[in-house]
């Protein structure tokens, strides 16, 4: 005879639409909040580093770390993120301007220049989406570890950084095309699918992401 406990047990399991409601809800705050928090972009590094780092608690543990704690690591890596932060804005400025000088024509190459550069720039997204993903997995502050153990696992799973550069490229395409005041939502969504990508390729977590 089944057990009274057995069903109840299911039950709790069992997600339903306000759990959905209840995450979407969160991921569009966590979106907000790192978009805040990155807006004078010498603090970027350090907002998406924090912000990973609460997804990657989420999607361990199935709750949110505290508004302390991730204030707290926020604030220990905002100094060190500032090199990152540099990096990060010259690369993709020198890529956008590549691409754009590429498109109208003001270089020389035509469309074949055009691809490979935009092959490249999709590869180095993949790249650093899997790099956000690692960072963190390691507390959000670890971006040269959490680089070279990316750079191994594109190297390793070329599937899973493809899949990546995918994310990343439609996150891209729909902050063109949804309402400004939309983008800072889709920034939330974007980490949480760059770890529910990653996830695919590592043990699962048991936590569903909307």
């Amino acid at each position: 005879m089944a057990s009274r406990a057995e069903p109840a047990t299911e039950a709790a399991g069992r997600r339903d639409w306000r759990d959905v409601a209840r995450d979407a809800a969160d991921l569009a705050l966590l979106g907000i909040l790192l978009t805040l928090a990155a807006a004078p972009l010498l603090t970027a590094a350090a907002a998406t580093g924090a912000a990973s780092a609460a997804v990657h608690d989420w999607t361990r543990t199935g709750g949110w770390p505290s508004a302390r704690a991730t204030v707290r690591r926020f604030g220990r890596l905002a100094l060190p993120g500032v090199p990152v932060s540099l990096l990060t804005l010259v690369v993709a400025g020198l890529l956008a301007v590549d691409l754009a000088a590429l498109a109208t024509g003001r270089v020389p190459g035509g469309p074949p220049a055009l691809l490979v550069t935009a092959l490249v720039a999709a590869g180095l997204t993949g790249f650093a989406g899997l790099v956000v993903v690692e960072v963190g997995g390691n507390g959000g502050g670890r971006w040269r570890a959490a680089a070279r153990s990316a750079a191994r696992a594109c190297l390793d799973a070329p599937a899973r950084w493809a899949a990546l550069a995918g994310v990343t490229a439609l996150a891209g395409l729909l902050a063109v095309l949804v309402t400004p005041v939309a983008v800072p939502i889709l920034a939330g969504y974007t980490v949480a699918a760059l770890h529910a990508v990653a996830g695919r390729w590592s043990a699962p977590t048991g936590v569903e992401l909307p």
